[in-house]
């Protein structure tokens, strides 16, 4: 399973919280790359309910792993 940034917004307006079956008809319904279904099936905890892709990806960059100042903009 390998994530990248590209393949982890595909799930930016999954419906979270959501099982692992879920986020896999999201992504099938949505269009997704067909590299995103495959690392969800990888996912090997199926009754587990993720709040969020870093859940799933905990390397996710979040806000803070950004520099920028958003009082400039």
């Amino acid at each position: 399973m390998y994530w990248t940034l590209e393949l982890a917004s595909k799930l930016e307006d999954a419906p979270w919280p959501a099982t692992r079956d879920e986020l896999i008809d999201f992504a099938i319904r949505s269009g997704a790359p067909l590299e995103v279904t495959e690392n969800l099936q990888e996912i090997e905890e199926e009754g587990e309910i993720y709040e969020s892709i870093e859940d799933i990806w905990p390397d996710y960059p979040s806000k803070e792993d950004f520099f920028f100042n958003e009082d400039e903009y």
